[in-house]
């Protein structure tokens, strides 16, 4: 592998005009970065993003090229219309595969990387790997911009807050290197015009907004253009082997993608929700900016644009009325050329799309609220609606969530990161529990004791030296049920590692959901007066998703091991015992990286490969109690078992006293914290037009994604 990769580094070099695969240089780049190879994976890693980049202007450009080369003019004449319209088919492929190929000095489908890899370019993941080996280099400056580029992007990320944070503290950074590397221009118009606005300045929130709608109407032709790629594997429809039914299929998801274009342009970066009718906003923002400069003739112009969108809006007709009294009869008085040809065009796809979800299948989450209701198909109408209300409802929980910030968990420290750890995708939480939760759950663990679960009480599987109880959360609730356990205690155990869930997928996977892939109550007590001499360990050192070969130096990530398991935790219950703590190791198993004690609500936290391998000392007296924490971001590798164990505490709410309320109030759970900066809102004296709109998935699960992460 390592050979085949020099030679396509070779035929692909800088000179050769050649522009090597993006994924590729990214893999490598990675690889790089793990083997700590820093001068080497910042240039893979720069090399990717600039291929990338490099790949996406190419695939723009030729799109617009080879539309006005090979385009259709005119409807095809009848009854030879079949080999006029393939011709020009067959035409256009021609110049795409010329153009694409001499651009790009290569084959283009060399080009092509899977859809995991298209994602953590889209969130900037490139990024975040970039500013360590940057900063590794003492490239301080640079590794400021990468870091804050990621950030801007994914601004839940608290490990990333963290470095950011660091980064401001460091003495020689300069406050310009704090930039977005990916920005796009009409973000800055459009917040800038609206603050002018939102003070009264109309003339210069006028030349701001309309920069920003030239940029964002240019923005959604580059992302139209970036829908007529290969097509995606679809789930939601069979495909059909026909020729007609094939290419009716990649063309109504090529609409449906230019559709959403919209969404993904009215997306702040680092944002979830768009903002709330992006392009009719800015008509609406015009023209009353307009009309308050008394240019009446632009503000008619925009407010007859905005009318293209909301026809029957009445508040608006009344101000047409008026400037066209203003004007005087003999003025002309119409829509925008650009914003006509934008509304044709988007109905026009929108009514080839309803057309295939009522004859052929599949669903349309319609992106604009604007939509006509008559273009809308009879025996879809009801569902139309119920989606409408859905997405206002998500969009409403959006809002909310991005006005208070991260989920931030008050009190939680970070005690120790992967720099203090001398380790990669590591971390300590402090208080992640009080003592009285601690001490709960260590009642359920002894009432639990000797129950049929787990090793019961048994020679630890281990070492002869200790005894090992387990108890997982659906046992824990059966014996909550059967009144052997305290429920509240069930529940807490439960919430518990919800919440020290929520912790690691907050610092490690910010955006992409954590699923638990096993959950388990785990406590080792030492054997009294079998401890002399004793030379082995409570629990041998291992990695969680692969097999440790420590002569080779090597961690192969194939069965027995758990392969799908991402992320790993220990929420540590008692410090009442002697020896016990966890250590790291190399992959030789032998040398000691890091060393982490036990104490009432410390969580570690970790990723499950070969870089993490761990073990835990010999515990010498006493008994140490914790929750073994294993997560996984394949769905459908989640742990079953607590799925019903939530549905029984579901069903036994429904008979218990305390409520959910009484536990997130025990658990002292907080949903507090800060948030980057929300666009400006509007004065109430130009009128709210739209409700929120999200893209909604059309598709099935999301593949496990490449995923790794380190620090200072």
């Amino acid at each position: 592998m390592a050979s085949l990769l020099l030679l396509l580094l070779a035929l692909f070099s800088p000179g050769s005009g050649r522009l090597l695969p993006y994924d590729l240089l990214y893999a490598d780049g990675v690889r790089a970065y793990f083997a700590r190879d820093w001068p080497r994976a910042a240039e893979l890693l720069q090399r990717a993003l600039h291929s990338y980049s490099q790949l996406l202007e190419a695939r723009r450009g030729c799109q617009g090229g080879c539309r006005e080369e090979a385009g259709f003019v005119g409807p095809p004449a009848a009854p030879s219309w079949e080999p006029r319209f393939f011709d020009r088919v067959l035409q256009r492929a021609e110049c795409l595969g010329e153009c694409l190929g001499r651009r790009l000095g290569s084959e283009p489908s060399l080009h092509r990387a899977s859809r995991e890899i298209q994602e953590d370019f889209e969130q900037r993941e490139p990024y975040n790997y970039l500013q360590v080996a940057l900063f590794q280099l003492k490239k301080l400056d640079e590794a400021v911009s990468a870091a804050h580029t990621f950030f801007v992007a994914n601004p839940q990320h608290l490990q990333m807050r963290e470095d950011m944070e660091k980064y401001r503290r460091m003495a020689g950074v300069k406050l310009e290197s704090f930039r977005d590397l990916q920005a796009t221009p009409y973000w800055e118009a459009y917040e800038t015009g609206v603050q002018q606005y939102n003070v009264d300045k109309y003339l210069q929130a006028a030349v701001k907004l309309e920069v920003s709608l030239e940029e964002v109407l240019l923005a959604l032709e580059d992302c139209r253009a970036l829908c007529e790629g290969p097509q995606e594997d679809s789930t939601e429809e069979e495909m059909q082997p026909g020729l007609y039914e094939a290419i009716a299929a990649h063309y109504i998801q090529v609409l449906k993608c230019r559709q959403h274009c919209v969404l993904e342009v009215a997306t702040k970066p680092g944002r979830v929700s768009a903002t709330d009718d992006f392009i009719p906003s800015h008509l609406d923002l015009l023209q009353f900016a307009y009309d308050q400069v008394e240019n009446h003739a632009l503000a008619a112009e925009c407010a007859a644009s905005y009318l293209l969108f909301y026809p029957s809006d009445e508040p608006m007709l009344e101000k047409m009325k008026r400037y066209r009294a203003e004007l005087g009869e003999g003025a002309s008085v119409t829509a925008r050329e650009n914003i006509q040809r934008y509304v044709q065009r988007s109905l026009m796809e929108k009514k080839l799309i309803y057309y295939a979800v009522e004859h052929l299948g599949g669903t349309f989450n319609d992106p604009d609220p604007w939509t006509p209701d008559e273009l809308i198909p009879e025996s879809l109408k009801q569902k139309h609606k119920e989606n409408q209300e859905k997405q206002r409802l998500e969009n409403l929980d959006v809002g909310e969530q991005e006005q208070t910030g991260p989920f931030t968990f008050e009190g939680i420290t970070v005690a120790m990161d992967s720099h203090q750890l001398n380790g990669s995708q590591r971390v300590v939480f402090d208080r992640v529990l009080t003592d009285s939760e601690c001490k709960d759950i260590l009642r359920l663990a002894k009432a639990a004791g000797g129950t049929e679960d787990g090793y019961r009480g048994r020679q630890s599987p281990h070492t002869p030296h200790e005894r090992f109880e387990g108890l997982t959360v659906l046992k824990a609730l059966q014996l909550a049920q059967d009144g052997t356990v305290n429920w509240r205690d069930a529940k807490l155990l439960l919430h518990a590692s919800e919440k020290s869930r929520k912790i690691v997928e907050s610092y490690f996977t910010p955006g992409k959901r954590l699923h638990f892939s096993f959950t388990h109550l785990v406590c080792r007590t030492a054997v009294e007066g079998d401890q002399d001499g004793r030379m082995d360990l409570s629990h041998p050192v291992h990695a969680d998703n692969c097999l440790l070969d420590p002569e080779g130096k090597e961690c192969w990530r194939e069965p027995p091991a758990y392969v799908y398991r991402d992320y790993s935790g220990i929420l540590y219950l008692n410090d009442d015992f002697h020896g016990g703590d966890l250590f790291f190791t190399e992959l030789d198993a032998v040398t000691v990286t890091a060393q982490v004690h036990p104490k009432c609500g410390r969580l570690v936290a970790f990723s499950s490969g070969g870089e993490n391998p761990h073990g835990v000392w010999a515990v010498t007296r006493g008994r140490r109690c914790a929750i073994a924490l294993w997560y996984t971001l394949s769905p459908e590798h989640a742990e079953q078992e607590r799925m019903e164990a939530e549905d029984l505490m579901r069903q036994g709410d429904v008979e218990q006293e305390p409520s959910h309320a009484d536990v997130e109030e025990h658990m002292g759970a907080d949903h507090s914290g800060g948030a980057s900066p929300e666009p400006p809102m509007t004065k109430g004296r130009a009128r709210s037009t739209s409700q929120r709109r999200t893209s909604g998935s059309e598709s099935g699960q999301q593949p496990q994604k490449l995923r790794a992460r380190d620090e200072f």
